[in-house]
Formats: C-alpha cells, sequence, structure tokens
C-alpha cells in the first residue's frame, strides 16, 4: 500500500491533536504536524515529522515542500474570532496570506507530483450573517448558500479563503495560455461553535456555552454574556474532528460542492443551563448580554442546513445534546477538574 504523507497546521490546537492521534493509528499514514509552538512529547512521538514554524514564512514553507511530497493538507492554524477584532491586520495576515500560502504550497506539490493534492479547511457559521435577530428568528435552518455577508473580521476571513480554495481548485491561472497542470482538490467544513471537554474557553464569541459548563465545574459563579434565547449551532469536539477525515475520505466523485455545512444540535442559552445545572446543582449562571458580542451572535444562524453533507458523504454526528453531555462533556470536564 502506497504510503499517504499528511501535513497538519495549527497541529497544537485540540482538532490538531484528535487528527494525530486517528491517524496514528493506521499503517501507511505519515504525519508531519506544524504549528507555532513545539508540540508536546506524547503528540509529536506520534508523528512522522514535527516542526516550529510560521505559515507566513514562506521560505520556511519552501524549505517544508522540498523535504515532502504531501498527499493531504489540513490547514487548521488561524487567528480566531475574538483577537481578529482586536487584531484585525494580524488576522488578515495569519489567516488569509497563511491560507494562500498553504494554497500555493499545494498547487506547486501538485504540479510536481502530477497529481491532486487535497486542501481539508475548516471555516465556521462566522461566515453568515443575518441583518438582526427578527430576520434570524425567521431564516431558520440556513444553507451554504443564504446570508454569506459576515460582519466579523474573522468571518470576512473565513469566507475569503474558501473562495480563495474555490478559485484554486477550478480557475486557478485560467488566462494562461497553457495550462500549468497540477490541482488542488479543496474541501472545506463550516463548523458550528464547538465544546470541549478539556480546552479551556478562550473569550471566543461562541464560547459562552464552554464558559458556563467550566465555571460551573470549578464552582465558580458565571455571568453569561449573551440573553437566555439566543440561540447558535453546536458540536462536540470528537465530532468535529470526524467530520474533517469523513470529509477526507469521500471520493471527489460524490461532492456537489466545496462547502459543507455540518451541525449536531441547536441550544439556547436557557437549554444550556438547565443542561449544566443538571449536573452541578449548585452551580451559579446568570444572565448579563454584552451587546457588542450579542449583536454578532445576533447575525449568526440558530442553526445550519447540513443536508449535502448527509448525502454526498454520509455525514451524521455521533453526539447529539444529550449525549454530548452525558457521555462527553460532563464526565471530561468533572475530570479535568479533578485533576487540576
Amino acid at each position: 500500500m502506497e504510503t499517504k504523507t499528511i501535513l497538519i497546521t495549527g497541529a497544537n490546537g485540540e482538532i490538531g491533536h484528535g487528527l494525530i492521534s486517528h491517524l496514528a493509528e493506521h499503517d501507511g499514514v505519515r504525519v508531519v504536524a506544524l504549528d507555532l509552538n513545539a508540540l508536546d512529547d506524547a503528540t509529536r512521538l506520534k508523528c512522522y515529522k514535527s516542526y516550529t514554524g510560521d505559515i507566513l514564512d514562506s521560505r520556511f514553507l519552501e524549505s517544508l515542500s522540498t523535504g515532502h511530497d504531501f498527499d493531504v493538507i489540513y490547514h487548521l492554524a488561524a487567528l480566531l474570532s475574538t483577537r481578529a477584532e482586536r487584531q484585525p491586520t494580524i488576522a488578515h495576515k495569519v489567516n488569509v496570506d497563511g491560507t494562500l500560502n498553504l494554497l500555493e504550497m499545494a498547487i506547486t506539490q501538485s504540479r510536481l507530483q502530477g497529481k491532486e493534492v487535497k486542501m481539508i479547511y475548516p471555516s465556521s457559521i462566522a461566515v453568515y450573517g443575518l441583518p438582526h435577530a427578527a430576520a434570524k428568528n425567521r431564516a431558520g435552518r440556513i444553507n451554504e448558500d443564504e446570508w454569506t455577508d459576515p460582519r466579523t473580521m474573522y468571518g470576512i476571513n473565513k469566507l475569503y479563503c474558501e473562495r480563495l480554495g474555490k478559485y484554486y481548485m477550478n480557475f486557478y491561472r485560467q488566462l494562461d495560455a497553457q495550462p500549468m497542470g497540477g490541482k488542488v482538490d479543496f474541501r472545506c467544513v463550516r463548523f458550528p461553535g464547538l465544546i470541549s471537554a478539556v480546552t479551556l474557553p478562550t473569550g471566543g464569541t461562541s464560547d459562552f456555552a464552554p464558559e458556563m459548563l467550566h465555571q460551573a465545574a470549578k464552582g465558580e459563579a458565571y455571568n453569561c454574556f449573551v440573553r437566555e434565547d439566543t440561540r447558535i449551532p453546536f458540536m462536540a469536539m470528537p465530532d468535529g474532528v470526524s467530520a474533517l477525515l469523513k470529509l477526507e475520505a469521500a471520493p471527489k466523485e460524490n461532492l456537489s460542492t466545496q462547502i459543507y455545512n455540518v451541525g449536531a444540535f441547536s441550544p439556547s442559552a436557557t437549554d444550556l443551563k438547565e443542561r449544566v445545572k443538571a449536573a452541578f446543582p449548585s452551580a451559579v449562571i446568570n444572565f448579563a448580554p454584552d451587546l457588542k458580542r450579542q449583536a454578532i451572535l445576533d447575525t449568526w444562524p440558530a442553526d445550519v442546513d447540513d443536508s449535502r453533507a448527509r448525502k454526498d458523504w454520509g455525514w451524521k454526528p455521533e453526539y447529539d445534546m444529550r449525549k454530548a453531555f452525558e457521555e462527553y462533556l460532563i464526565p471530561g470536564v468533572s475530570k479535568f477538574y479533578k485533576t487540576k
């Protein structure tokens, strides 16, 4: 069996760790990990090679590309939503210029190898932008082609990079007299809010759900920064890893688009509070909406239509809301704080 070489950028994140752990269990796979910071020893030992470097460093990426023939690139490295709002120029450099550098690497590798190179790209519901809460309530579940008018820097970056990926796949240098050869097989998942039992929330726009859970597990009161009726889609972190792996494995002829919604459950903030209180009865959870962050959340959909992913590549989340809390989040977060 031919060995497959896989590059994972942003490998130090939880999705990166999840991908590495899964892929390390399979014969015929070599994982090359890249992050700004060195991997811990346990994760590094699961990789064929690991590198500390910057996706904005073109010379570094060129040397990396020279040393490996990549079959698949999982491009996870990004500057996330809250910091992107505070540092939009840096966000554009990391999220857009960094992605462009990886697309250039993929197209160059494809030409040199004489075959397509896959690039798997995680996007976000931040690409959506409904005008106000009333429109959001009327819209219900929205598909990939609706309401793509984001109002955050992170959402704008992600939407533009989706379109860059489609350009590199379908229209790269289309005015050349002779086709250059080589092609990127670009595939993208638009994630809802991801909730982890072990990764601490960092103040992101969708982090009211994991913050509520982690504060309760620590026995600390929590003032939730959204209204009680706020509703956006969420997903347990293991399903996020699974979605990327399933999309990468899907036969190309089955795919009707390059951009796919994936969903799992869509609770209100009150629903989340009730789940957390059921597990931690003494938890103190109040609502104190931050009007600026609330205004952003009111532009994100209450739920997404992921029927294309279900039809084209068999997407189905393992964790609905009940199972996510009872079998993953509550046991995981309880264990996490007992070991602290």
